[in-house]
């Protein structure tokens, strides 16, 4: 049961939102950047490596769903693998170059793929639409041979389809952190020296953790341009990587459910500050600074260390 206390959690907020939101668009939104900080966390908390090249992975699955959807069709099911292999080969590359170095460099490498990856977006105009972006994105109905097997059309209805998709992603990782690839990234992050040391080819194994990061941020790009139906130039800028790793950290690394209260946390709070003062990222600067000097576990670790000073009262009161 406590092997799958954090999959049951993340169905239980799949299964929550619809009942308390009215947006089944903002509800969906949760769970695409939900899948982006999994992807990002699979690198920070997992792996120890700081990224600013999520971006790149999300803008590729973004623009990769937008062209096979509108100029070369394809069947949405297969479009979509295609954004997690673009995603994929874009971690490959970023992440084959950015290992080789450590710390500072590392994140300056990844800082700099981002930032060429928005400026080639932005002037490879015949493909990406440059700073207008590829707009009317259409939302298929999932079908087999002309026939609906799930319709897409309204936005609680693309919510279901998000949410499935989410929880099998959740599964799937929740499967990789778990295995012995998962815990040998795990000593990598705490000890990279020693786990050298007993023969473990440590940039294999980043550059694994960066390819299954890529495609399931790619996935979460493909499932944001469907949702939006554009793709915008702004998936691919330096705030997306920035908002993805903010969530994360919010969250709470090494726990694949705090991304998710980290998506939600964000998501939701920038749509309810955003109607209250335009500038609103300035409060969000202070949410961040607090994370920073008070909650470095995030969220997740907010709430487990609330239940187990409740747990020991309990359990003092019955003793």
């Amino acid at each position: 049961m406590k092997k799958n206390l954090h999959f049951l959690l993340a169905l239980f907020v799949v299964v929550l939102m619809p009942l308390l939101m009215q947006s089944g668009s903002l509800a969906s939104e949760v769970l695409i950047f939900g899948l982006a900080a999994m992807g990002c966390n699979l690198l920070l908390g997992f792996t120890g490596l700081l990224s600013f090249g999520q971006g790149v992975f999300f803008g590729l699955g973004s623009y990769t769903v937008a062209l096979t959807l509108t100029r070369w069709p394809l069947p949405m099911p297969l479009a979509l693998l295609l954004a997690m292999a673009m995603g994929a080969l874009g971690a490959a590359v970023v992440g084959w170059v950015a290992i080789r170095q450590k710390g500072t460099y590392f994140v300056m490498l990844t800082l700099a793929f981002a930032q060429m990856f928005y400026f080639i977006a932005y002037t490879a105009t015949g493909i990406t639409g440059g700073d207008n972006g590829l707009l009317d994105i259409p939302r298929p109905n999932l079908s087999v041979m002309g026939t609906t097997l799930w319709n897409l059309t309204s936005p609680w209805q693309f919510y279901s389809f998000v949410a499935v998709v989410f929880l099998t992603a959740f599964w799937l990782l929740q499967k990789v952190s778990r295995s012995t690839f998962g815990r040998t990234l795990l000593a990598v992050r705490d000890n990279e020296e020693r786990a050298g040391a007993i023969g473990y080819n440590l940039r294999l194994l980043k550059l694994q953790a960066f390819v299954i990061s890529g495609a399931v941020t790619g996935l979460a790009g493909a499932l944001h341009s469907m949702m939006t139906g554009i793709a915008p130039l702004s998936s691919a800028e330096y705030h997306t990587s920035e908002m993805i790793l903010v969530m994360t950290v919010i969250g709470g690394t090494g726990n694949l459910f705090a991304s998710v209260l980290g998506s939600a946390f964000y998501v939701l709070m920038a749509d309810w500050l955003s109607t209250l003062w335009p500038r609103w990222l300035l409060l969000l600067g202070l949410v961040l600074m607090a994370v920073s000097l008070w909650m470095q576990r995030g969220l997740w670790g907010l709430g487990d260390s609330a239940w187990r000073r409740l747990r020991g009262k309990l359990e003092a009161h019955h003793d």
